[in-house]
């Protein structure tokens, strides 16, 4: 969290921004706390000292000391006496702090400067509660049909894991089916364990002393995690309209993958690196970016550079490059038959689908298609309507529109990807040919009328 004393404009914009991305407390006097932001606001009658105020439990990511509230002779101190090693950032020429200078920065400034210090804590954080004693058991769980961004999270967590003594089980709910994937696994020999049934997850649970989420936040929507589960770590780039619940949560949307901040975690632990960790992490991203084309930052790229070292590209390309299976080819030839194009929106269906992970190839497929803005492609598998979703109109947010068409953790993710599993219940089908029909008519309901 992050803690912000003062209440002036400045303060008010900085805590509008901080709290639509991480808890944030507020302290400033009462006369001048009107249409504050949504955050934790404690109103003071007037200046007090620092032991006087209702200060936060836990240790602040960092602090912004913006008006002269504090009474103590010396406020520096007496912030560093409770929380020595948290960063303060002050408007106030105040030595042992950080000056910003509201005339020569800008508020964006500011918050770059808060978004460095922000990763660079939170990977502190993600550390710290790794160095727990008598935690020698984890368990590190990926999204149901991992991707290999969230299998090279998942492995790179193992490897910091075990350079820490602990014992590590990689678990995944769905099926590894992309031939990319499966070629990641097999060469990088990654020991990850399938689960099925309810009361495989729970003994795990149980016999675990910490969990990590990797590459997702939320237990229960797309993962086989039971919804009540309350992680020790959770470790993600997507954004959630909820906050989260967790002992250390590093959610960081600036990073277009997981990859990249898990890299930025092990930047900070000093840890030696390998090829095969390096390798994984560098394809993890180039496939969440489409090959460093889509939604690619500079925090990628700083992470990117740090990992180049010890990447081996030729294993990379032996990733990229696994034969096609003919499954996957009959896949294309069906989606590119019956697919339908109408105002900007391409629909492929696939009625007889035996490799799931193939609908999102033909996504990307499809995708720069002249006149096409977005492509949802889709088939039946175990009695449930698999979506595979691709935009890039940026006036719509596809994740949010799905999210909010279909029952809680059916459907979402990003603007311009997205997905879903949807069981024929949810849809009142008993059958794959009602389901394709009806999933249809509900796709051009939500989809066809954005792009008129």
């Amino acid at each position: 969290m992050f803690l912000i004393f003062g209440s002036d404009p400045i303060a008010i914009r900085l805590a509008e921004w901080i709290g639509a991305r991480s808890r944030v407390r507020i302290i400033g006097l009462a006369e001048q706390m009107v249409g504050m932001p949504d955050a934790e606001i404690v109103a003071l009658p007037s200046e007090m000292e620092l032991h006087e105020m209702p200060l936060p439990d836990v240790t602040p990511t960092a602090i912004l000391l913006l008006e002269e509230i504090i009474c103590d002779d010396d406020p520096i101190q007496e912030l560093r006496n409770h929380w020595p090693n948290t960063p303060i950032l002050s408007t106030l020429d105040l030595e042992g702090t950080e000056r910003i200078s509201i005339e020569d920065l800008t508020t964006s400034a500011i918050q770059d400067r808060l978004r460095s210090i922000d990763r660079k804590q939170g990977a502190s954080e993600v550390l710290r509660r790794l160095n727990v004693e008598n935690e020698s058991k984890l368990l590190s769980v990926c999204p149901d049909n991992p991707d290999p961004d969230a299998l090279a999270s998942a492995m790179a967590k193992k490897h910091l894991c075990e350079s820490l003594e602990k014992d590590v089980t990689i678990i995944h709910g769905g099926m590894i089916e992309h031939q990319q994937n499966r070629s990641m696994v097999r060469l990088l020999d990654l020991d990850v364990r399938k689960l099925i049934l309810d009361w495989e997850v729970e003994d795990l649970l149980k016999e675990s002393d910490l969990v990590i989420c990797v590459d997702f936040s939320n237990p229960g929507a797309n993962n086989i995690l039971p919804e009540t589960c309350v992680p020790h770590i959770v470790i993600d780039h997507h954004t959630s309209e909820t906050r989260p619940a967790g002992d250390v949560i590093l959610v960081r949307s600036e990073f277009a993958a997981t990859s990249s901040l898990v890299a930025s975690i092990l930047m900070n632990s000093g840890i030696k690196l390998n090829r095969e960790v390096a390798t994984a992490l560098a394809f993890g991203i180039r496939t969440d970016t489409l090959g460093f084309t889509r939604s690619f930052n500079a925090v990628d790229l700083r992470a990117l550079s740090w990992l180049g070292a010890w990447v081996d590209w030729d294993l990379m390309r032996s990733f990229e490059s696994p034969p096609r299976s003919q499954e996957v080819l009959s896949i294309f030839r069906q989606a590119l038959s019956d697919a339908t194009l109408e105002n900007g929106l391409m629909l492929a269906p696939v009625s007889q689908m035996a490799d799931r992970d193939a609908l999102s190839q033909v996504a990307d497929f499809l995708l720069p298609t002249e006149d096409v803005d977005v492509v949802m492609s889709y088939g039946v598998r175990m009695s449930k309507v698999i979506l595979s979703a691709r935009s890039t109109n940026d006036s719509i947010h596809i994740g949010k529109l799905l999210s909010q068409t279909f029952e809680k953790g059916r459907a979402g993710g990003h603007k311009s990807l997205a997905g879903g599993q949807i069981p024929f219940a949810d849809i009142d089908c008993e059958n794959a040919e009602d389901a394709m029909k009806t999933i249809t008519s509900i796709l051009k309901s939500i989809f066809g009328s954005e792009e008129e």
